[in-house]
């Protein structure tokens, strides 16, 4: 049987409180098991994964990432949010967090990109459900336009579920 879905995601950090810091408090992710100091394993909202997220502590003195730039490696990780109200929300902890870098409307999915204390690049999403994406909507998916989030929340609703029948099944 093939590969189904990605369970979690290990980052190397160089303070493993601030980043524990940021990916609680700006991203809502909760503590499942702390080791002080060395490593942390978090639990998305909602999830039932054994975590998420982990993060072990490197040391200050840890050069940042060159992936992309020098070297290959990861560009990203992106998590989903339920609707458009808390991709709001999201938006608005970053900016307080002065940790976003961009914000694209791809048709089918709203995204927001922002940078984790160690400069690592994530994204944030919000995705049309399936009986919203219509043959207009897919054909302007592979265009990159900037995200107007309150017109997003105007058209398809504060609260509309996202996702439904693409990242996971309809509800019967």
């Amino acid at each position: 049987m093939p590969v189904q879905r990605l369970n979690h995601a290990v980052l190397y950090v160089r303070d493993v409180e601030k980043s524990l810091a940021f990916y609680r408090d700006v991203l809502g992710f909760r503590v499942k098991v702390e080791i002080p100091g060395r490593a942390v394993f978090l639990q998305a909202e909602g999830s039932t994964n054994d975590h998420d997220l982990g993060l072990f502590a490197i040391g200050a003195q840890a050069a940042p990432s060159e992936a992309g730039r020098r070297t290959v490696g990861l560009y990203h990780l992106a998590w989903e949010v339920d609707t458009l109200a808390e991709l709001a929300r999201v938006r608005d902890a970053l900016l307080q967090a002065g940790a976003l870098v961009g914000a694209s409307d791809h048709a089918t999915t709203k995204a927001l990109y922002a940078q984790d204390p160690d400069g690592l690049e994530f994204e944030v999403s919000w995705l049309l459900p399936a009986d919203l994406i219509t043959d207009e909507v897919r054909a302007q998916a592979m265009a990159i336009k900037p995200l107007d989030l309150d017109r997003e929340i105007e058209r398809y609703g504060a609260q509309t579920r996202g996702g439904i029948g693409v990242s996971f099944p309809a509800l019967a």
